[in-house]
């Protein structure tokens, strides 16, 4: 079986590992399997193909896998959805209780309750909103 051929399928083999495991380190040895393979389709020989792969294997593990853990498995890039409204400011639109009430959070009206169930926030008061629980805003007054 021709070198070239050897590594093609270590490559494949490799890059179907990376699909499993999610780590970046497979699909880079595979990726370095895939470029050696490219290098002994053309003659050169055997030890020549081993240095090849070992120095892409390296380069690859010690410079690139630690940007790409950091992208891949790094906090969020920022908050969105119902998570980005926390700790938004709220204008009170009618009395909010611990029961219900309504709020206006950046243009848009929502259901809200007190954060504290024992006060009455009268409206136009500006609040601040503690979290979203479903579909209503969980309200405290500012200070």
């Amino acid at each position: 079986m021709d070198p070239w051929l050897i590594w093609l399928i270590a490559a494949g083999v490799l890059a179907v590992a990376e699909i499993f495991t999610l780590t970046a380190a497979l699909g880079l040895l595979g990726a370095a399997a895939l470029v050696t393979a490219g290098v002994a389709a053309t003659g050169v020989p055997l030890p020549l193909q081993l240095l090849v792969f070992t120095v892409l294997a390296s380069v690859s593990l010690l410079f690139v896998r630690p940007v790409a853990a950091r992208h891949l498995f790094g906090p969020p890039a920022g908050r969105f959805g119902v998570d980005a409204l926390v700790g938004s400011s709220a204008y009170v639109v009618s009395e909010v209780t611990g029961v219900g009430g309504r709020v206006r959070i950046g243009g848009e009206e929502w259901t809200a309750r007190a954060y504290d169930e024992t006060l009455v926030i009268p409206p136009g008061t500006t609040v601040d909103v503690m979290e979203i629980s479903g579909a209503t805003a969980v309200v405290y007054p500012r200070e």
